[in-house]
């Protein structure tokens, strides 16, 4: 039997459990199974590690995607280049290898969504989480301009009292790469002034339960394109099925 799952501190939202069970009944695997593994903390990951010695793969969520480095055996070139790790692989000799496919789950979503080769292409990046790691790489790797926006100051970032109509005006892509708005919170959206937002702007939500957050409602109120997380999710688990199988 061959275990995969997902390493988090509140699961209840995720859809991976979903996608992989639906993966392998259309594969016909029968020797694969994929449970959520809630953790309180990360320091409770080597004891789950320990009880589950037919562990294959893990994927992993907030807020453990950089907290969980200590306790791998290597970080892969994908992983170290974005800085945060959202995939596990475990190997036969039982070493635990951190990958991102983070980057290639936004990117290659990115770059049917939005018209990045415009020379107006900018973006503003809400928060400073594993997820917003590979949102900039990919950014960079696009040739896209942006500014990282947190709650506090930080280096040469922008908090959300920098986010004016002026500024919001002149970047027609924003991404949400906080948890605002994730079932069951769902009342909760970023901090921006919406009503500067029209149909030049682009909102991309990294969250995708529920399927329109309040974040992309309002951007649709506004005419604004908008798109959630599912196609970025989908990407990233089928760059992580290939690690787990050495594709």
């Amino acid at each position: 039997m061959r275990e995969f799952g997902l390493i988090g501190k509140s699961l209840g939202h995720s859809f991976s459990q979903t996608y992989f069970t639906q993966k392998f009944q259309n594969l016909d695997l029968t020797d694969c199974s994929y449970e959520l593994f809630e953790l309180p903390a990360i320091a409770e990951l080597p004891a789950l590690l320990a009880s589950r010695p037919n562990l294959a793969g893990l994927n992993v969520t907030i807020p453990y995607k950089e907290q969980v480095w200590p306790y791998l055996s290597e970080v892969a070139p994908s992983a170290a280049r974005v800085g945060a790790v959202n995939v596990i692989e475990v190997t036969e000799d039982g070493r635990y290898i951190g990958h991102n496919t983070d980057y290639v789950g936004f990117k290659e979503s990115l770059e049917r969504f939005y018209p990045h080769r415009s020379e107006n292409a900018a973006a503003l990046i809400l928060g400073t989480g594993g997820a917003s790691k590979a949102v900039e790489v990919a950014l960079r790797d696009l040739g896209i301009r942006y500014w990282v926006v947190s709650r506090n100051p930080m280096g040469s970032g922008l908090t959300y009292d920098d986010l004016t109509p002026a500024l919001v005006g002149g970047h027609s892509l924003i991404i949400n790469a906080t948890p605002l708005g994730t079932y069951p919170r769902v009342e909760e959206s970023p901090a921006l002034p919406y009503a500067v937002l029209s149909s030049q702007h682009y909102l991309y939500d990294l969250v995708y339960n529920p399927s329109e957050t309040e974040f992309l409602r309002k951007g649709l109120e506004a005419g604004a394109h908008t798109l959630n997380g599912f196609e970025m999710l989908c990407l990233q688990a089928e760059a992580a099925w290939r690690i787990w199988n050495k594709e």
